[in-house]
Formats: C-alpha cells, sequence, structure tokens
C-alpha cells in the first residue's frame, strides 16, 4: 500500500489479504494483512492503537503477481489499524489487522484475481457460468487489470482487424461486456462494461483501433436477451439498437450473423 496523498510514504506490504472482498453492511471492511511489514503511515498507526491517530487515511492497494509485477491497484479509504500481533508468516512480519472502505473490489472477485496472479487466466469462457454478481465482479477484475493484462502487447492492434463475438453466452449486459472483452483482448479482456465505457474504447487505447470488422455470431439470440434485460437507465445497459448506433459512429463494420 502507498499512500494516496504522497507517493513516497509507502505503507509496506502484506503476503496475504483476509476479508478484502468482504464489505460488512455499513460498506466498511476488516482485514486482516497477513505476513504484513507495515512501514510509513501504517506502521505509525500501530503505536496509537484505540487512538484517533490509528487512522493512517486513504491509500493505493495494489495486487502483485507470483514474480511481483503490479496487476492493478485499488483506492482504499479511511484506513484504521486495529490490532497487530507477530505473524508465523516470517521473523520481523506483523499480522496486522485494519478497518476499511473501498468500492472497487467487487464480492466474488478474488479468485478472478487468483487465477490471473497464477496464470490461470489463460482460456476464454472462464465466466460463462457465472450469475449476475459473479459477471460484475469479473467486469471490475478485467478493468482494473487491463492494462497488466496487455503488458506484452500495449498498443493497439493494426485497423483492419476482425474480431467473433458468440451471442449464445450473452443472457444480459453484463454478459455481453465479458464477450465483448474476450473477443477483442482475449481470456478476461476488457473493452467496456457499459455504453458510456464501450464508447470510450473505441476511441483507441483499449486493445483495437477503429476501424475494425465485428462479427457477431448468434446475434438473434443476443438481441432478444438484451431487449428483456433492458436497463431503465440506458447509459448503465445495452440495448441493441444504442450499441449499433456506437459502433456505427466509430466506422465499426457489425456482421450480424
Amino acid at each position: 500500500m502507498t499512500s494516496d496523498e504522497d507517493e513516497s510514504d509507502f505503507w509496506g506490504f502484506a503476503q496475504e489479504a483476509r476479508g478484502l472482498f468482504t464489505p460488512s453492511e455499513d460498506g466498511l471492511r476488516q482485514v486482516e494483512l497477513l505476513g504484513c511489514l507495515p512501514q510509513g503511515a501504517l506502521r505509525t498507526c500501530l503505536d496509537h492503537l484505540g487512538g484517533r491517530r490509528a487512522s493512517a487515511g486513504s491509500a493505493h492497494l495494489a495486487f502483485l503477481d507470483a514474480e511481483g509485477a503490479e496487476m492493478g491497484s485499488c483506492f482504499v479509504s479511511s484506513v484504521t489499524a486495529t490490532a497487530a500481533k507477530p505473524s508465523l508468516h516470517g521473523e520481523g512480519l506483523l499480522d496486522v489487522t485494519v478497518r476499511l472502505w473501498c468500492d472497487q473490489l467487487l464480492p466474488g472477485s478474488a479468485w478472478v484475481w487468483e487465477l490471473l496472479r497464477t496464470g490461470q487466466l489463460n482460456r476464454k469462457g472462464l465466466w460463462h457460468s457465472l450469475d449476475p454478481e459473479g459477471r460484475k465482479a469479473w467486469l471490475s477484475v478485467a478493468l482494473w487489470s487491463r492494462r497488466y493484462q496487455r503488458r506484452e502487447h500495449p498498443e493497439d492492434t493494426a485497423p483492419g482487424q476482425a474480431f467473433t463475438l458468440d451471442g449464445r453466452q450473452v443472457v444480459d449486459a453484463d454478459s455481453f461486456y465479458c464477450a465483448l472483452g474476450e473477443a477483442i483482448n482475449g481470456p478476461g479482456g476488457y473493452f467496456g462494461w457499459n455504453l458510456a465505457a464501450v464508447d470510450d474504447c473505441l476511441g483507441g487505447g483499449f486493445g483495437a483501433t477503429p476501424p475494425f470488422t465485428l462479427e457477431w455470431q448468434n446475434s438473434d439470440i443476443a438481441r432478444s436477451r438484451l431487449a428483456s434485460d433492458r436497463a431503465s437507465d440506458r447509459g448503465t445497459g445495452a440495448d441493441f439498437e444504442v450499441l449499433q448506433e456506437i459502433f456505427a459512429d466509430h466506422d465499426i463494420d457489425v456482421l450480424l450473423r
């Protein structure tokens, strides 16, 4: 973790974090940082447990892969130390309990981060069996890890490429965005998670530069399901006609199969 206000204020690392993906009813999360080497403001907080100065403030929390590379990060606030004890993870390390607030880490996304960390997010369709909450969690990881996933090929594909999207797995708006992200950027890929985000992605820098061709297989199935799932707020749903308008505005040739 690193202070949100001062990038030089490094708060330390932890080998494991429990409770990070489990918000309570008030939105706060009680997180155990296991095998932690606290530094900076977090270390100072441990000298004031139970008092006002036990609060460290806001920070950026980064997720690291098995090689120590950053996969993605999220913003956490109201980080307050509540307990600390020697850790079994190594000499000099502590197990630190903190209370914090975060709205970017959705319940159900921990296993997706673990797939990414261990290199098992390597084939398409892993999201197919997920329920609606699981699909939202999947999309959140795709969003926050998008730069890491494209680290070996950070440039957009050249204009004129063709991508294939299978409409059979589209049962609602979120499943459409899961399918679109994988069609363009591969397993776990991101290419928007609402209409406005798709429009942004088509501006370039997210894996594909227009113009390109999108071959939408089984589009009739997807169209009927999106129509029945249409959100009241067109800015957050996946309205079929609006999608076609967005694609047309960016010179995307959509082939409905």
